[in-house]
């Protein structure tokens, strides 16, 4: 599940010693699907606090659920068939709560834009830009319903193959794929046409966002949601580059999956609960 897949054999192998009460195997399973389940949750969530809830709720239902694991496939496949069942599921996010359409998200990229430019050299400034592009971004995900949107993000963002995003969602292969390709169709139209990360021809509007997005409170300078580090937002022009030399069609998943991860770690907090069953 990982950005490089984990080996299926030694993920079998901890599954075995775990079943047989091996602690430290469970713990072994729980680091290596804790970041993708994460990078899911957020991506279908929106709200890093509301991913971190979600993914500590999938994470205890992947260890209390293990025992039905068949190895019918493969051990990541069945963690995502388990994520993808809650996340269906879950209570509705603070985007879905405002019933965000594209057509609404299009008005909004266009209402309020600054024509000062914002200044982009300085640390600070890097930062919140880097804020606004992500957060824009997921929320251009939102857009999409649930089922479409869950589709989106394994087969194009985490590229599970059409086998696997079926498995996980529990539908035919030709379902699977018809429902890629269509939030395949519609991310990367709304983004072409509306995102000039995407489209060089196309003016880049975060930096005029900017000021709009922090008067409103959607961005604050001392809390940000999304920027872990400058690292990597100071390497976004590089990443963009390449972004843009993709065929048109791919550029809209290069440009979510070139997002900068959230190191998390649920071992602690999972220990305890385990240690607290009966």
């Amino acid at each position: 599940m990982s950005r490089t897949k984990p080996d299926a054999a030694a993920l079998v192998a901890l599954v075995e010693k775990a079943r047989a009460g091996d602690g430290a195997a469970l713990e072994g399973i729980v680091r290596e699907i804790q970041q993708p389940i994460y990078r899911l949750a957020l991506r279908m969530l929106w709200h890093p606090e509301d991913a971190r809830d979600a993914t500590q709720d999938i994470l205890v239902r992947v260890i209390t659920q293990l025992g039905g694991f068949r190895g019918d496939s493969a051990l990541t496949t069945w963690v995502y068939r388990v994520a993808a069942n809650y996340l269906l599921s879950a209570k509705k996010s603070r985007l879905e709560a405002q019933a965000l359409s594209y057509e609404a998200f299009a008005a909004d990229l266009d209402d309020g834009l600054d024509l000062t430019a914002f200044r982009r050299e300085d640390p600070e400034s890097i930062a919140i830009l880097e804020e606004i592009k992500v957060g824009c971004t997921l929320a251009m995900l939102s857009c999409l319903d649930r089922p479409h949107r869950l589709a989106y993000i394994l087969g194009e963002i985490a590229e599970l193959t059409d086998a696997e995003g079926a498995a996980a969602l529990e539908v035919t292969q030709d379902a699977f794929r018809k429902r890629l390709s269509r939030a395949r169709r519609t991310v990367s139209d709304f983004m072409l046409g509306h995102c000039g990360l995407l489209d060089p021809v196309r003016s880049c509007r975060c930096h005029r966002r900017a000021r709009r997005a922090m008067s409103s409170g959607r961005v604050d300078p001392q809390r940000l949601m999304f920027v872990p580090s400058l690292a990597h937002a100071r390497r976004f022009p590089e990443v963009l580059k390449e972004i843009r030399a993709l065929e048109a069609t791919r550029r809209a998943a290069a440009l979510l999956r070139s997002h900068a991860d959230h190191r998390i770690d649920f071992v602690a907090e999972l220990r305890e609960l385990v240690a607290q069953r009966p």
